[in-house]
């Protein structure tokens, strides 16, 4: 049994067109708010404070240094979900093009990847969501509203609004994904509009002085703010994840990943200006809302709570996205065999991966609850551009391969842009901490011993002739 074994790819692709698997119910606009829903949250509303701090006004150049990375993988993502229209996405990719080693591991690194994603947001719009309650005059108990330890000389016992949205959540998501892309589709609109009122509100604040200096900490400060704010990005790989359920994925998947991330881009790059520019960058130490206070600070206070209110709404559908993805990587590694079979198990009215939905939910929102994710972002990112790297490597053997395949899209300037990418992605992984590194490392290794203890023996491919 061949550590790379692939599968054949023309046999994924007639499976996946049979009767009995994932609804096919989503369109371009869908899977377009999907990426913007999945992308404009955490990144927007608490991000760009911790940024600033580190790159000063050149925070704008750091936004555009990690859309950059993103620009070139997210184009090899395209070809690849064009080509191999399969729920699993860069799992899927990797299983055809670089064997059931690699794809099992990349596997394991996107679980950990979108899982803590999701709770780290959960927990996030725990604290926007109470804090939009305390203005009503309404407080959640102290023991109920964070994790153990998570706050300075109080006891707490649980984070309860963070296990309650992940719960909520999951239910629309086990419900149905045409009705959770419907939610989506609505909350994004609404948080879309906050963004653009705090552009046209902000603007009229911004004093050209608060930029200069324009980079307080020089190149190292820009590319040190950049592997932060990466995590702003994750997200549009997401959208690859919908592919089975896609209407025409040669054509809508490539419209979803590039449109979300480049409208994405320009309003991280104007909010992060509009911010830098109306507070000295300085004012951001210890802020979890930044854009809030830019607000209050240009004496927009009446607006202030409306940008709380989108907040939420951000992070709601970050954490809709996320957990959706995450849910299709589960449900392609159980339907290939590597994971239990009741994870891929279609329930017959919704048209969902129920059990293997509810997992994910009940799981990661145990984790939000009792869990302080702060300081996890950074584990996240480290997968992210991992699977980026392989992406990128991914579209190039498959180019040698089989040149004769069938691409609906085409990433330009194959070899030289998914290498592009590759250089991009491990001068930011270069940033992040040695702490990150080890716990990343740790993880790989866990995913190892699994793999050899139980999900090799039990592959679909044993006994199966190798593509």
């Amino acid at each position: 049994m061949s550590l790379f074994r692939t599968k054949n790819l023309d046999n994924m692709v007639a499976a996946s067109r049979t009767p009995g698997g994932l609804k096919k119910v989503l369109g371009p606009t869908d899977l377009i708010l999907m990426g913007i829903g999945a992308i404009v949250g955490t990144g927007i509303f608490v991000l760009t404070g911790t940024g600033a701090l580190t790159a000063g006004p050149a925070l704008t150049l750091s936004f555009i240094v990690a859309a950059i990375a993103c620009g070139f993988a997210a184009m090899c993502y395209a070809e690849f979900a064009s080509t191999v229209p399969i729920a699993g996405s860069i799992y899927t990719y990797s299983y055809v093009v670089l064997g059931e080693l690699v794809a099992w591991m990349i596997g394991w690194d996107l679980l950990l990847e979108y899982g803590l994603a999701t709770s780290a947001v959960a927990v996030g719009w725990s604290g926007y969501f109470q804090s939009l309650l305390s203005g009503f005059g309404i407080t959640i108990p102290e023991a109920l509203s964070a994790a153990p330890g998570a706050l300075p000389n109080a006891h707490t016992v649980m984070n309860l609004p963070a296990a309650c949205i992940m719960l909520v959540l999951t239910a629309m998501l086990s419900w149905g994904v045409r009705e959770s892309a419907r939610v989506n589709n609505v909350m994004v609109v609404i948080k879309m509009i906050v963004v653009l009122l705090f552009i046209g509100v902000g603007v009229k604040h911004v004093t050209p002085a608060n930029w200069h200096p324009f980079a307080p900490f020089g190149a190292s400060g820009v590319m040190s703010a950049a592997a932060v704010v990466f995590f702003a990005f994750i997200g549009f790989d997401a959208v690859t994840s919908a592919a089975e359920e896609v209407k025409r994925p040669e054509r809508d998947l490539p419209i979803g990943i590039i449109g979300s991330l480049t409208i994405c881009t320009i309003l991280y790059v104007i909010v992060a200006a509009i911010m830098t520019g109306i507070v000295p960058f300085q004012m951001f130490k210890g802020i979890d809302h930044p854009v809030s206070l830019a607000l209050q600070h240009a004496g927009e206070n009446w607006f202030a709570g409306w940008v709380d209110l989108g907040a939420i709404l951000g992070m709601t559908t970050v954490i809709l996205v996320m957990a959706y993805g995450q849910t299709r990587i589960i449900y392609a590694m159980s339907r290939d065999g590597l994971l239990p079979a009741k994870l891929s198990t279609v329930h017959p009215k919704f048209g969902t991966p129920f059990f293997a939905t509810w997992v994910v939910g009940l799981v990661f929102g145990f984790i939000a609850a009792f869990v302080p994710l702060n300081v996890l972002a950074e584990l996240v990112n480290i997968g992210t551009l991992a699977a980026f790297c392989l992406v990128s490597v991914a579209v190039i053997v498959l180019r040698k391969k089989r040149p004769d395949l069938k691409r609906a899209f085409r990433c330009p300037g194959v070899p030289i842009v998914p290498g592009i990418a590759v250089v991009f992605c491990l001068a930011l992984m270069s940033f992040l901490s040695a702490i990150t590194w080890m716990a990343f490392v740790i993880w790989l290794v866990l995913g190892l011993i699994v793999y050899f203890g139980y999900a090799r023996a039990r592959s679909a491919l044993n006994g199966v002739t190798q593509s």
